[in-house]
């Protein structure tokens, strides 16, 4: 039982890291359903700054949403490196957050990761459940369940 433990410690998971701005981002791949390039955006009346609109992803009606404007960021300026993201949740369905650049995929374990408390009331961090340590870099990681969870007041 005890290597059962020591195992599951020494787990790895791999996050795909993603630009906003001048920081970058982590997203648990296993909720990430497909990555698109920039398309039209329909707009939909009396929803929320932060919802963008909708899209149609191969006859599927996926709402987009702007993780900047959600972290009270400037608003998203669109380039041949943005991307929206297709998140998967149980229970909440599919959902589109626009990124400014997709980066790379990389595998992060436990110890690589330092948790962030809950206490702090600043909802740009309310978001982020910890802090990854990849080589030199230090990686944002969302809480995508946090994420998604406010948005579904669309």
């Amino acid at each position: 039982m005890a290597n059962a433990v020591s195992v599951s410690e020494n787990a790895t998971k791999q996050y795909i890291v993603v630009k906003i701005g001048n920081e970058q981002y982590g997203l648990d791949i296993s909720y990430v359903d497909n990555i698109v390039r920039m398309q039209s955006i329909t707009r939909v009346p009396k929803a929320q700054s932060y919802f963008k609109g909708i899209i149609n992803l191969r006859g599927e009606i996926v709402p987009v949403m702007s993780i900047r404007l959600k972290m009270e960021l400037t608003d998203d300026t669109f380039t041949d490196a943005s991307r929206i993201i297709i998140l998967k949740i149980e229970d909440q369905g599919t959902i589109g957050i626009i990124v400014d650049e997709v980066k790379e995929v990389v595998e992060l374990a436990n110890e690589d990761i330092e948790r962030s408390s809950k206490s702090s009331k600043n909802e740009k961090n309310s978001f982020i459940f910890g802090i990854g340590k990849h080589g030199d870099d230090l990686i944002s990681l969302f809480d995508i369940s946090a994420v998604v969870d406010e948005s579904e007041n669309i």
